[in-house]
């Protein structure tokens, strides 16, 4: 079977029994061979039906006398992947993506429904004939933004409550783009000029990232990342231009002793050891074996001797007390800042859950400060947007541990809302969505 429309329909219907959206898809691609277009064809289809779930129903509830919770499942998703090519796809024609999906309900159960799937999809195109948004939205903010980007609206408040508007709506629609991928050049086997050289030479196209001294931009279509030059030789590794930040904020020095708390899969602990030009010992410790494997092969592979692993939950790991120069807390979140890399992640995470995180995230805190050194530092860092798992844990942190203090950062290439923390907002800075503070273990116990 290769029919990239009906893979994506099989893809869907898994998804919509509660599979991750990237483990249905390459579950599929794996037992069905594509061609390059079929396959990006493909991965278009799941991930923009998935992030653009909450339009696609509406377009159904205002065109269809029955609503979207009353359709068959199988084919909600059928008209899912309909609407989503005439509204999104302006490569593919019309005709194509009528259609391509009325046959889809003809072979997947629906022989007797195939004129109202045409019917509905046509409705459409009429309406947006008439008019350039064939939404009927509401004038409630929270509701409009919600459903013009398709987000749940409890992520749009919390958006509007700290951006506004207008700001909320950049953020909105830089969600929805298709993500880009970034790497990072390993300075201890080549340089910036070396990789960017081997790209050439190879026709693939990259660009530098500003403030970012071993970031490259890939710049449309890359193939598999373990065929290009320069991999398999350790010369960089795939890490997004906010997570490379992390390790310039915690600033390790040859000859420290580093613990990495929530280390894997690994990438800002390979750019701690490459930072300290793999003189002196980091610990990475993860409770998941099966992470810290792929972290080990990454570090492997770049050629990094200082990285230890150490299997185990960090709260309970007291052999660690009072002894590292730095820590990293890259602290377990709703990844509220990266949902264009997670077309469900919207879907998943809940004000509930956010809460959940946020209680976590303040223990392992508490429990990892126990061992930083007098004199340390400790960099707590999220990829979320959430002021519940960043500013306030934070706060609620120092105000309990007066020996503790924020210490101010230099980066030029941001602008902080508040003295020491940085919060990269995507919209403004074209990176995943991050939270990042440096604190300092002082003897002050006032």
């Amino acid at each position: 079977m290769t029919n990239p429309r009906q893979l994506a329909f099989i893809a869907l219907k898994e998804v919509h029994k509660g599979a991750y959206a990237d483990v249905a898809l390459d579950r599929v691609l794996q037992k069905f061979k594509l061609l390059d277009n079929d396959r990006r064809l493909m991965t278009e289809l799941v991930y923009g039906s998935v992030r653009r779930q909450r339009t696609l129903d509406t377009i159904i509830d205002q065109l269809a006398t029955k609503k979207t919770q009353q359709q068959p499942k199988d084919l909600r998703t059928i008209l899912h992947l309909g609407f989503y090519q005439l509204r999104y796809q302006e490569r593919i024609p019309v005709s194509a993506a009528v259609n391509t999906t009325v046959e889809l309900a003809k072979e997947n159960g629906f022989p007797g429904l195939t004129g109202f799937v045409n019917g509905l999809l046509r409705q459409y195109l009429r309406v947006a004939e008439k008019s350039s948004e064939p939404l009927n939205l509401p004038e409630n903010p929270v509701e409009r933004l919600g459903i013009l980007h398709s987000f749940p609206n409890w992520i749009i408040e919390v958006w509007l409550s700290q951006l506004g508007f207008e700001e909320t709506e950049k953020l909105c629609i830089w969600m929805n783009q298709t993500p880009t991928i970034d790497l990072r050049v390993n300075i201890l086997r080549s340089s910036l000029e070396e990789v960017e050289s081997a790209f050439e030479s190879a026709g693939v196209l990259v660009k530098r990232i500003p403030h970012l001294p071993q970031a490259l931009r890939f710049i449309g279509n890359t193939g598999a990342i373990q065929n290009l030059p320069g991999f398999h030789e350790g010369w960089w590794t795939v890490q997004d231009s906010s997570a490379q930040l992390v390790g310039y904020l915690l600033d390790p020095q040859p000859d420290d002793v580093v613990i990495d708390v929530c280390a894997a899969p690994g990438g800002k602990t390979t750019h701690i050891a490459e930072l300290m030009g793999d003189k002196g010992k980091i610990w990475a410790c993860d409770q998941t074996a099966s992470r810290l494997r792929k972290l080990k092969e990454n570090a492997q592979r770049l050629h990094l001797q200082s990285i230890e692993i150490c299997t185990g939950d960090s709260r309970n790991l007291p052999q660690f007390y009072q002894t590292a120069d730095c820590v990293l807390l890259d602290a377990p979140c709703s990844g509220l800042g990266t949902m264009h890399r997670h077309a469900d992640a919207r879907w998943r995470q809940t004000p509930t859950s956010v809460k959940e995180l946020s209680q976590l995230q303040k223990e392992l805190l508490s429990h990892n400060a126990n061992f930083v050194k007098t004199g340390g530092v400790l960099v707590y860092a999220t990829c979320t947007l959430h002021p519940t798992e960043n500013e306030e844990v934070i706060s609620e942190f120092l105000a309990a541990n007066p020996h503790w203090q924020i210490e101010s950062h230099s980066f030029d290439l941001l602008n902080s809302a508040a003295p020491g923390w940085l919060k990269v907002w995507p919209h403004q800075q074209d990176m995943d969505g991050f939270f990042m503070v440096r604190l300092r273990k002082t003897n002050n116990y006032e």
